[in-house]
């Protein structure tokens, strides 16, 4: 079964990922230096920019969450100042399940505090609504896992089915070395016989590629497949796996040959997935996203980057080590 799209059949395959550009303070390599000016109408005025950036080059997905600091109301405000409203053929997805925390400090101790009960759900959806100023076409369990159980809360269940009966399409994102087993689940789950979710959006790179299985299953069952990081923060960029300019090899390779950049290569890579729907592009900057927009012209064999990949609990303990800056 085909999977539905959020996206006219026009419309390049690239949405633009907001968590990097909705607070002053994330984990992506070069952040802080992508961001001078961290108060809040620098980085509306900011964020504005790289969307209208995005819109010019085509970009119709545009994706966020309610832990992405001002990131919902950063995209609500300019949806509605720029006229772009669902019959322009744009595309919002955002999350539930994280509340930010971090007062708009890029230091502070915690940023995010995560909660994927019913009282969160509850109060999260109408804060959506109220910042973007209209439904969502995907709405997200943030970073569901087995461990929080939130795929065998009936009442969260039930609420989120009464949200797909509603028209909106109800998924889950995915992180973490379980990601598989966590899309298998949630393939399996039915309230009322019904499946609630038709989305999911997972973490796929050339490094981290361990819920490829699982995602073409789902796009197999009709789901709409997200794909992010698909930079891996940085590390598959001119940053290097340890941001000291460390590209690997083999990526560096295809870069100079196609003459784009690294990151180009890796999202091209997750571009020629045949389960993806869209991958995300998290560009801080209007470069950034210059060079990200060059993967749709870049062709990847996939088998030529497989030497770079490694083993799912390396990679998240890794991740989990890289600094909010």
């Amino acid at each position: 079964m085909p999977s539905p799209s959020l996206l006219s059949a026009h419309a390049p395959r690239l949405g633009l990922g907001l968590a990097a550009l909705g607070r002053p303070g994330y984990i992506n390599l070069g952040h802080d230096r992508d961001l001078p000016n961290k108060s809040m109408d620098a980085m509306r005025d900011h964020a504005w920019a790289v969307m209208d950036a995005a819109w010019n080059a085509g970009v119709r997905y545009f994706d966020a969450a309610r832990s992405y600091g001002l990131a919902e109301e950063f995209l609500g405000s300019w949806l509605r100042e720029r006229g772009h409203g669902a019959d322009a053929g744009v595309a919002v997805g955002s999350k539930w399940g994280y509340t930010y925390v971090a007062g708009w400090r890029a230091d502070a101790d915690t940023h995010e505090v995560k909660s994927h009960d019913l009282e969160t759900l509850d109060r999260q959806w109408p804060e959506t609504l109220a910042t973007l100023g209209r439904a969502p076409e995907a709405y997200l369990i943030h970073s569901a896992t087995l461990e929080t159980g939130v795929l065998e809360n009936t009442d969260v269940l039930a609420q989120l089915a009464e949200l797909a009966a509603s028209g909106v399409r109800v998924g889950l994102s995915t992180s973490g070395p379980r990601q598989q087993g966590t899309i298998r689940r949630a393939l399996d789950v039915r309230v009322d016989g019904v499946s609630p979710f038709s989305v999911v959006q997972a973490t796929w790179n050339v490094l981290e590629s361990s819920a490829g299985t699982a995602l073409a299953d789902a796009h197999a069952a009709g789901w709409t497949i997200v794909v992010k990081e698909g930079v891996a923060n940085g590390r598959l960029t001119a940053h290097g796996l340890s941001g000291t300019g460390d590209v690997p090899p083999a990526l560096a390779a295809i870069a100079r040959e196609q003459d784009v950049t690294p990151d180009a290569v890796a999202l091209a890579a997750a571009l020629g997935q045949p389960w993806a729907d869209i991958v995300l592009s998290g560009a801080t900057t209007q470069p950034q996203l210059a060079e990200n927009l060059a993967a749709l012209r870049v062709r990847v064999d996939a088998s030529e980057l497989q030497l770079l990949k490694t083993a799912p609990d390396v990679y998240w303990r890794e991740r989990s080590g890289l600094p909010w800056n």
